[in-house]
């Protein structure tokens, strides 16, 4: 028999009470172990510890028994110190959500993004947003830090109906299915314990069982590239360091994310091979490459300077200022030791988020290409809506797994994700070459862009997360 600690909480005190069971994993809740649940949640990454707040949070679920199954150990809070290299840019819609769920005052740094700052380094084609921002436009957060608050929240509020289970990877699933009268899904775990629950949402990322064991249509490729991220120290600049910076090379998009006065987080997105080649730079020659993209000046096609020039000229004349100008990116001085890192790109898309039983949220249900940092807002999003409209299911009479709610939200977050997906991999494509026919239409656009005040604001608005509500 392995040993394992059943954390018994009330709201001032952790005591643990040791116990031998057969399984391996940490449990931290009054409840005692039971089969049944009204909702299980496999994966209890960001999305999925959001999604167990969100529904602790609601009185009207107050009566519902809710389980969290993570395969990895128990998350160990970390003192603060060197900045982490896997952040997040979160929405002021996903920054609402975690006021909601009181987590927002429990995460220790965060820096505010006050302007984006966007260039073409093929054409010298510009845009940025400063004169439209009202209040923050994002927060650069590590990922450590969200789940530090996440979980803080959990352990320092606890509620008698939820738990989360660690060390709990799941072996093997069995859906409802009407036709068979399998009217609950079935969880069995590595370990051999087994679970029922009326409602199964799967929050295990892109390669999550559930979505596999719903066998929904997925659309999926992989983009032959690697997000190479850093933590940067900029050179000291009286300007305040609190724009999002991005640049077009060809190979793939150069982004620099606030975090400090002084620091930035990079996300580099280049050929699998290229990153391999990054990563085994000294840091030294990794600083260097690094501002040579920042600010390299690549020949232009005669064909694309002279259509931006009669662009610039056509808007001066009604009055308006073009995005054609140079921009001088900050410098990078130094990269912190050991921060480098790389993982692979991605498309996903599942056919379905729900059906009788089941629910998909996160990159269970959509994977999308970092440009644009909306990946995890998305899933954000599917946390806020699916914990209302279960809220108000329960609250007129309804069932926990009642279809026209799980119906309901697959049409609501659809329609917000799949034009969301559909923007970020035109950007992606029409980045991706630096063929004169496509630099000379992506100079045009980000020109008149630039110039179309009201398209400019709604970009901003999307971007802030004021798409993201729920009805």
């Amino acid at each position: 028999f392995k040993y394992r600690t059943l954390f018994k909480y009330n709201r001032n005190i952790i005591s643990p009470v040791s116990c031998f069971l057969d399984s391996g994993f940490s449990k931290y809740s009054t409840s005692e172990t039971k089969d049944q649940y009204d909702i299980i949640i496999a994966g209890g990454g960001m999305v999925g510890t959001a999604f167990l707040l969100a529904l602790a949070n609601d009185t009207r679920l107050s009566n519902k028994r809710i389980l969290l199954l993570e395969g990895s150990p128990r998350f160990v809070k970390k003192e603060l110190a060197n900045y982490s290299n896997r952040v997040s840019a979160i929405s002021k819609g996903s920054s609402q959500l975690f006021k909601n769920i009181n987590v927002w005052d429990k995460i220790r740094r965060k820096k505010a993004v006050n302007d984006m700052q966007i260039w073409d380094a093929c054409s010298d084609t510009s845009i940025n947003f400063h004169d439209y921002v009202q209040n923050e436009i994002a927060y650069i957060i590590e990922n450590d830090e969200i789940l530090h608050a996440l979980y803080s929240t959990y352990e320092e509020s606890p509620k008698e109906n939820i738990t989360i289970l660690n060390k709990s990877k799941v072996k093997k699933l069995k859906l409802v299915n009407e036709n068979y009268h399998q009217t609950e899904n079935e969880v069995e775990l590595e370990t051999g314990e087994k679970f029922e629950c009326k409602l199964l949402i799967g929050a295990e990322g892109a390669n999550s069982l559930v979505r596999r064991e719903m066998g929904t249509p997925y659309m999926t490729w992989m983009y032959g590239q690697m997000g190479v991220v850093a933590t940067l120290e900029l050179h000291e600049s009286a300007a305040p360091n609190d724009t999002a910076w991005q640049r077009f090379v060809p190979g793939g998009p150069i982004a620099l994310l606030p975090l400090s006065s002084n620091i930035s987080s990079l996300v580099w997105s280049v050929p699998t091979d290229r990153a391999k080649q990054l990563l085994n730079m000294t840091d030294e020659e990794f600083v260097y490459e690094l501002n040579d993209n920042l600010s390299r000046y690549y020949p232009q096609s005669s064909l694309v300077r002279e259509a931006n020039g009669a662009v610039r000229n056509a808007l001066r004349f009604v009055g308006v200022e073009s995005g054609v100008v140079r921009i001088l990116a900050p410098r990078i001085t130094a990269v912190t030791a050991k921060s480098r890192a790389a993982f692979p790109l991605g498309f996903g898309h599942a056919g379905a988020y729900s059906q009788s039983g089941v629910a998909l949220i996160g990159d269970a249900a959509h994977r999308v290409h970092p440009l644009a940092g909306q990946g995890v807002n998305l899933g954000f999003g599917d946390v806020a809506t699916l914990a209302t409209l279960l809220g108000d299911a329960v609250y007129r009479g309804a069932e926990i797994d009642d279809k026209i709610t799980l119906q309901k939200y697959q049409t609501l977050r659809q329609r917000h994700a799949v034009p969301t997906m559909a923007a970020i991999e035109a950007l992606h494509r029409l980045y991706e070459t630096d063929s004169t026919p496509i630099v000379l239409a992506r100079s045009i656009g980000l020109q008149l862009t630039s110039a179309i005040t009201p398209l400019k604001k709604f970009i901003m608005q999307h971007a802030a997360g004021g798409s993201n509500q729920i009805y």
